[in-house]
Parts: C-alpha cells; structure tokens; sequence
C-alpha cells in the first residue's frame, strides 16, 4: 500500500496562520509580517521531507500464541516493530493493528522514536467469543515529523490467521453405557472365524512364514496367510443441522452457535470413545479423522440457505446399513415434514436428537408435539438451551435403558402434562415433560 500523507491540526493551523500573515503583511505593507507568513507557509512541506521514506525504515512480525484456540478463551498477540536502517532513526511511531469487528476494538500503541537498529515489542490479548477463522492485520504504522505537522500512514505486512474453534465441553466416556468400549474393546477377528477355520488372505512382503496357512495354499495355488486380529470400532454418526432458517439470534448467543457446540462436543466425546464417526450436515460430509480435524472444520461451518432438512436425514438412514451403534442429530427448528422423516430412521443402536431451545420454533406446542413425535418413535430427546447443559443430559441419554426425554426440558408441558396425565404413544408411556425453567 502507499503511503497516505496528511496534515496533522498543528500543520493545519500553521499553514492557515501563515496564509493570514502573508495576506495582512501585504495589506499593511509589513515585511516582518510577511517573512512570518512565509516561515509558517514553509515549515510543514520542509518537515514532509524530513519523514520522507520513514513508513519504508518501519518493520514488523506477528506472532499469535496460540494461532488456534476455543470460543472464548484468550490468545496473546505479540507485535515487534522495529527500524531497519542503519543510519536514520525515525522520529515518532505509532502503530494500530487492524481486527474485525468480532474481536474488538483496534488496539492502538505509541512506540515513540526509534534509533538506527532499534526494536520495539507490543502485546496485547484478544477473547473471541464466537467460532471462525480471523484475519489480524495488517499493521497500520503512522510516523509523524519532529516538528508534529505531517502524518505519514502506512499499512505493513500481511494479515495472520486466527482460528477460532467450537466451545467444547466435557462428557461421560462412552463406555458399558451405551455398550460400545472403544478402543478397549475385546479383540475379534475381522471375519468373525476361529483358529480352527481361518478366512486367508494372499502373502504380502514382509508377512512372518509362521503365518502361512498351507491347506488354503495348496488349494489356491499360492501363499495365503492367516488374517490379522484387529480391534472391532464403533461406528456412529453425527448430523448438525445448519440450516440458516432453522436458527435465530446473533454471535455467541445464536442457536446456530449453540448447535455447533454441542455438535463438536458429541463429536470429540465419539471420536475418544474411539468411535469411527460419520459427521454430516444438509449439505454434506465434513472431516472426521481426529478431534482436531473435526473441530477446525466445524470452525468454518456457515449457515446454509437450504429450506429441508432432507439431505441431512438422507444421511442417517444409509447409517442403518453401516451397524452404526449411535446416531445423533443435533436439530435447530424442524418442520412436521422433516420431524416425520426423522422419526422413520431406524437403526439397531440409540438415537439421540438434541432440540436447540432457542432455534426458530414457530410456536412452544409444535415443539413439543415434533419431541413427543421422535420420543414415541424410539429417539432419545435433549431439549437445550445452553451447551453447559449438556452433560448431565447426555449422562441420561447413554444410560442403559434410557428412552424418551432424559428427565428435563426447556419446552412448556402440554395440557394433560400439567394435569398430571401420562400420554401414551406407540411406543408405551413416555416421560412427561418437568415444565420450563
């Protein structure tokens, strides 16, 4: 960027000064008066000179610790400035880091006059309260003449990354409770067959010839080797619902956010449970191989202008094939017609569906009737306002046994609630609602 000049309010009045003197110096035929006017015409273009290529002396680095961080924690940001001539010094510094909005306002420091060589080191914190990646920078350096009359601003560098990650928070391992055992699951042989009846697979370099199962070489013709024992995984999947229709509110408080939160809780909880998991949106699959990956990627996820929930559901019901052990979908505001498409997923393990309180509901009662509809058809409801709210209700939810809503609800009872009737459904008797908070 070039460089931007401007006069500074001493320069200004100097200049306006001098033009007055000059005029009257003429008018009343005062010389001394004219040689002041002149003097103060002169001395703000003489001090430009003076700065002239001192935004070019000016050099910096970035450096943010950590570059990566969760919603609403704190990165310290560490500028150094310095001069790089040898020779000429410059006179006065000032420097003002440019942040989006989201992370506050633009911090500005006065580094004051460097010498030949000289290095200058700035810090200052930033708390991001919602999930993105953020440009900071770049570093807007102003040097002003030693006189005060002419400014000389510069924008330097390029911006650094900032990636800002869900809120993550804590859950119970998944474990006896929902009958998976992760990694520490018994050994099974990817086949299912004993010692006594192995399925071969043809000999690889490097295969130990102990290994070697002669009865099936000889019938094949070539090597075959016994199959390697590996541990047997889960595998899960996991739906957020981005809709932007579906979701109300601004910044941290949105529903969207929340949804997000509790998506990359559940997501991170399956993962060290050492399931495989399936992460899906409307739209389609995003990064699942480490927690990490899963939270940068869940980082960048904007709503989407999709109107169903279809694409998404799509999704859960090819999971009746994939012996997922756990579905869970984490739902802003449904419509009866994406309520009763979700309910028609079947699968031989739980499902978890976590309502999103402040989603874009229409009205208290369709809330309550879309809950009652997926509890009566097998899921395990989570109404939550806040992602805080979450553990204990995913305590109930993985419980063996649990069925219907898991104790508790942000969703007004129903009329035969309040009166103390239990509805029936289907499924049997659910649980009724305990009333809003």
């Amino acid at each position: 960027m070039r460089p931007h000049r401007t006069l500074t309010a001493r320069g200004g009045l100097m200049l306006f000064f001098g033009v007055v003197a000059l005029v009257c110096g003429f008018v009343i035929g005062q010389r001394e008066l004219v040689g002041v006017g002149l003097f103060l015409l002169l001395v703000p273009p003489i001090s430009a000179l003076t700065i002239l290529g001192a935004t070019n002396r000016v050099v910096h680095s970035r450096a943010l610790n950590p570059p990566r961080v969760p919603a609403g924690t704190d990165t310290r940001i560490l500028i150094r400035v310095g001069n790089s001539s040898l020779t000429w010094p410059v006179s006065w510094v000032r420097i003002e880091d440019t942040l989006p909005v989201r992370l506050g306002y633009e911090p500005r420091y006065t580094v004051g006059h460097l010498a030949p060589r000289a290095v200058r080191d700035v810090t200052y914190l930033v708390r991001p309260a919602v999930r993105g990646r953020y440009p900071v920078g770049p570093l807007r350096v102003s040097v002003v003449d030693p006189l005060g009359c002419v400014r000389v601003t510069r924008e330097v560098g390029a911006p650094t990354p900032l990636l800002v990650t869900p809120a993550v928070v804590p859950l119970a391992v998944l474990g006896a409770s929902d009958g998976s055992q992760g990694e520490n699951s018994p050994r099974r042989s990817v086949n299912g067959a004993g010692e006594q009846d192995p399925i071969p697979r043809e000999y690889r370099y490097g295969d130990e010839m102990r290994r070697v199962h002669w009865r099936s070489t000889a019938k094949h013709g070539e090597l075959m080797v016994r199959r390697d024992e590996q541990h047997w995984r889960e595998h899960s999947t996991l739906l957020l619902d981005t809709r932007d229709a579906a979701h109300t509110g601004e910044g941290p408080w949105s529903s969207l956010e929340t949804a997000v939160s509790v998506a990359a809780s559940v997501a991170v909880n399956l993962l060290d449970s050492g399931h495989e998991l399936r992460l899906h949106t409307e739209r389609g699959q995003l990064f699942t191989e480490h927690a990490s990956g899963v939270l940068d990627g869940l980082a960048t996820v904007e709503a989407s202008e999709a109107g169903s929930l279809h694409g998404g559901i799509s999704t859960l019901e090819g999971a009746r094939g994939s012996s997922a052990s756990l579905v869970v979908a984490v739902l802003g505001a449904l419509s009866p017609e994406d309520a009763s498409a979700l309910s028609r997923v079947r699968g031989s393990g739980p499902h978890v569906a976590v309502l999103c309180v402040r989603a874009a509901w229409d009205t208290s009662e369709n809330t309550r009737r879309i809950a009652e509809l997926l509890s009566a058809n097998g899921w395990r409801v989570l109404p939550v306002a806040d992602p805080t709210e979450l553990p204990a209700l995913w305590q109930q939810a993985i419980s063996p046994g649990s069925s219907g809503f898991p104790g508790r609800s942000g969703f007004p009872p129903s009329a035969s609630t309040r009166t103390g009737e239990v509805p029936l459904t289907p499924a049997g008797p659910h649980i009724p609602w305990e009333g809003s908070r």
